[in-house]
This record gives C-alpha cells, structure tokens and sequence, in this order.
C-alpha cells in the first residue's frame, strides 16, 4: 500500500513499532537469562512487561483505525537483535559483570529505538488531531524512559563499576 499522507505513515510506524516490540521480547527474555546481577534480570523480566503492555496499545489503536497490527516486520528491530544477540550472548566473557553491562548495553539500544518510534507516532497524532491516541503514546513512550533510566541507575550504581575489576 503507497502511503499517501500523515495517517497513513502514523498507521505504517503503529504497525513497524508494533512488529519491533514483538520482535524484542525473546532476545530481552534471552538477555534477562543471561545475566548475573539479580536486579538486572528482574529489571529485564518488568522490561518485558512493559514491552507486552505497549503492544497491547499498539494492537488497540490499529484496531481502533482498521488495521492489522501484524502487517509489517521492522527490519531495524531485527538488526539490533543479531546485534544483541551477537554482543551479549554469544561474545565470550571471562567476567560476569562484564557481560551483564554488555546486556545493559544491547537492551537499551533497543529500547531507544522503541523511544524514537514512540515519539514520531506520538507526534503523528497529535498532529492528527488523535488526542486519545497521543495520550495513551504519551504514556508508552514515558514509561519506555522510565525503563531506560531505571537500567542507566543499575549500570552506573554497580555493574559498571564491577565490570571495571575483571574478576
């Protein structure tokens, strides 16, 4: 389908950060297996959390506009899970708390991907006058941040600091 106008690329990125979501969820289950620090994996297990809630929107507002959620595969998610994949779980570390900061590192390049597709949809609606749309966006994206934060506080209130030893 040719995108003809703003409603119709609002739609379009609904559905790519729609498929990005669902795309992430095994790796940050992997990620979440992976590491060591007790408060990362039950950060990475709220993490997913808040992913399957955010997809939940997304399915809600395609529906409420006669789409189908599941129309599209974001090719950038894909790229940034071989990424993770490939840096945090099957690098080879001879320290723990290394690669749990590996782990921090992949989960938050996703999730800032997740943060610009939830700013440009929330913008979109607001443009198009969506207001219940950019409300509910509002809340994905801040709760998305507030994930985002909450994993910079645990590498920088520990992880990184462990990591720096190489025990």
């Amino acid at each position: 389908m040719a995108i003809k106008n703003l409603k119709d690329l609002y739609l379009d990125q609904l559905k790519d950060l729609y498929s990005a979501c669902k795309q992430s969820m095994p790796m940050v289950t992997e990620l979440g297996r992976a590491a060591k620090s007790r408060e990362l994996s039950e950060a990475l297990i709220a993490g997913n959390q808040g992913i399957a809630r955010g997809m939940e929107v997304l399915s809600e507002l395609c529906n409420r506009h006669d789409a189908d959620p599941t129309g599209e595969h974001c090719r950038g998610m894909e790229g940034l899970i071989i990424e993770a994949k490939k840096h945090a779980i099957e690098a080879e570390y001879a320290d723990e708390d290394a690669q749990d900061a590996a782990i921090i590192t992949q989960y938050q390049r996703m999730m800032h991907y997740a943060i610009a597709g939830y700013g440009c949809v929330r913008s979109f609606a607001n443009r198009l006058d969506l207001d219940s749309d950019a409300a509910v966006l509002q809340e994905c994206l801040d709760k998305t941040w507030e994930g985002d934060r909450h994993m910079t506080k645990i590498a920088e209130g520990g992880v990184n600091m462990a990591a720096m030893d190489g025990r």
